[in-house]
């Protein structure tokens, strides 16, 4: 293929082949989601808690409610349900990253462990409705994901929090 000519200007032509390209536009925002779930005896008074961080950390929204009498792994789902609710609400194109501390959930949804109870399957395929195009799953240590848990602890005392904005 012939290249087309130089033409002498004030910067690149749209014929200058060897002109700087446009950088690459922006990559996609990316929000840190972070999920706890927690019940005084199991089954037992369950709440969870749910947090969205941008790339700053910084909190952009959070939630932690009561959910009645439940096991440790529905509030654990619920609250990372609440969380993916969260992020989309804030931008439904965002790369998200879930931090989580419960094993059984993020290796249930990311699909590398088969969901065996009857009770969370339609709490997983909520999870896989709500799923970014582009996710990442990681366990964290549960020390790694205090502002989450303080979020359910505070529910179970009795002092839920609700969503704030949605930046």
């Amino acid at each position: 293929m012939a290249r087309a000519p130089r033409v002498p200007q004030d910067g690149p032509s749209i014929f200058d082949f060897d002109a700087p390209q446009p950088a690459e536009p922006s990559s996609q925002r990316k929000l840190i989601v972070e999920a706890d779930g927690g019940s005084r005896g199991n089954p037992g008074p369950s709440a969870y808690g749910a947090l969205v961080r941008d790339e700053t950390e910084a909190v952009l929204d959070s939630e932690g409610l009561g959910l009645g009498i439940a096991t440790n792994n529905f509030a654990e789902y619920s609250g990372l349900i609440a969380a993916l609710e969260m992020a989309r609400g804030i931008d439904p194109s965002a790369e998200v990253e879930v931090r989580m501390d419960s094993k059984l959930v993020v290796e249930q949804s990311a699909g590398r462990w088969k969901i065996k109870h009857p009770d969370l399957k339609p709490l997983a395929l909520r999870v896989q409705a709500l799923r970014p195009a582009k996710v990442t799953w990681i366990w964290i240590p549960r020390e790694q994901n205090k502002a989450a848990d303080a979020l359910v602890n505070a529910a179970l005392d009795g002092k839920p929090k609700t969503r704030s904005t949605g930046a």
